[in-house]
């Protein structure tokens, strides 16, 4: 038998600080300290009526680790708690977050509408592989909200974006969009990886479902993939249940043990990032070598207003652009020497990557353009190292620019 840490008459009155790192949490019969690991596949029964009754009555017990496990279980409960939702599902990525919570819902003839500001595997099944399946997806202005109602209005089954986006920080009005969401008749899916759960609260803006690539700022060390689907009761049990079941996107308990361990420690480097990302930020925005800084947390940026109603600080991700060409844009990051080229975010360590050939690098050029990624533009993911020692590393690096 295992014994709830935090029962719900405590969760209730304790602050985010508590619930990540006791929320969710249970013990077993040894009483241990940290999270149970159940790696494990199956689970056994006493009798073959126990096993009837198991399938007969989903959600009894644990039956199989596809469906459910309970190290699973412990990560889905205390995102779920942190997030503020009804229900979490986790699952083995990040893409296979948006992947679910979209597929589960819409069906050949629907329509769907997304703000054209996305991370390229985002696009690829909103604009290849849902129409294949007979949906009609519909691309604006995310920041337009005249784009969107237009849009929605025809009728609408579900609505999609990223705020901020990726990689060139667009805000979008979440209530707003929520609001013209619900009044056509749709949901509304949040993708709120860059923001995290710390800095703004779909679901409180009017959100329906909240998806989070959990390898990014949730795991945070560059060791694991997860992602996970925030919503109602409703929605889980009636869309995502059966298709999460049978389609098999279920997290492994050995990467769900290890974002628990992550989300012990997310307020206090998601701070700390933030600051750093700031001040990297500021720090640019002075540079003669840099035409353009984009941040949520800056005056500068052409949403900050929105960005502040919406986020309780700019995000630990800052993208700008180096002057010049490609060429230029390439010697500036090979003489970076403490920030690491790579196309992850959210890290420990400070990373850098060229949207325009690699995570955007399938866009036609136009497409870039219209999206404001240039061959200049860099994203720049804030880590935990020094601040001064990571403005010492870009300033000798622009100076090869």
């Amino acid at each position: 038998m295992s014994k709830l840490v935090l029962p719900p008459e405590i969760a209730a009155e304790v602050s985010p600080a508590t619930l990540l790192v006791r929320g969710g949490a249970t013990r077993s019969a040894h009483e241990e300290t940290c999270e149970a690991l159940f790696l494990t596949s199956g689970f056994v029964y006493g009798t073959a009526a126990e096993a009837e009754a198991a399938f007969a009555n989903e959600g009894s017990r644990y039956v199989y680790s596809r469906y459910r496990n309970p190290t699973v279980t412990m990560f889905e409960e205390r995102l779920r708690l942190l997030e503020g939702a009804e229900a979490c599902r986790g699952t083995a990525s990040g893409m296979a977050a948006v992947f679910t919570a979209l597929a589960c819902k819409v069906r050949a003839g629907d329509r769907v509408v997304a703000s054209r500001a996305l991370f390229g595997s985002c696009a690829y099944i909103l604009t290849d592989l849902l129409p294949r399946w007979g949906v009609e997806t519909v691309l604006v202005d995310g920041r337009d909200l005249s784009a969107w109602e237009a849009a929605v209005a025809p009728g609408v089954k579900l609505t999609f974006c990223e705020s901020p986006s990726n990689p060139a920080m667009d805000i979008i009005d979440i209530a707003e969009v929520a609001r013209l969401t619900h009044r056509a008749g749709g949901i509304l899916v949040v993708d709120n990886v860059f923001a995290t759960p710390i800095l703004q609260k779909p679901l409180a803006l009017g959100a329906d479902i909240v998806v989070y690539s959990a390898t990014k700022h949730i795991d945070g060390q560059g060791r694991a993939l997860g992602g996970a689907i925030l919503a109602s009761e409703k929605y889980v049990k009636e869309d995502l249940g059966t298709f999460y079941r049978h389609t098999g996107p279920s997290l492994s308990p050995f990467n769900a043990w290890l974002l628990l361990k992550g989300l012990e420690t997310l307020e206090l480097r998601v701070e700390r990032q933030c600051r750093t990302a700031l001040a990297i930020a500021q720090f640019l925005e002075t540079h003669a070598k840099v035409p353009r800084v984009i941040y949520p947390g800056l005056p500068s940026h052409p949403q900050y207003e929105l960005a502040r109603r919406q986020m309780s600080a700019g995000g630990t991700v800052v993208a700008f652009d180096i002057a010049g060409d490609k060429a230029a844009c390439f010697r500036f990051l090979d003489a970076l020497r403490l920030v690491d080229i790579s196309n992850n975010l959210g890290d420990a360590k400070s990373i850098i990557t060229h949207p325009a050939t690699t995570t955007h690098s399938r866009l036609k050029p136009e497409a870039r353009a219209e999206l404001g990624i240039s061959d200049g533009l860099v994203r720049l993911s804030a880590g935990l190292e020094a601040e001064a020692d990571l403005l010492r590393d870009l300033d000798r690096a622009l100076a090869q620019v």
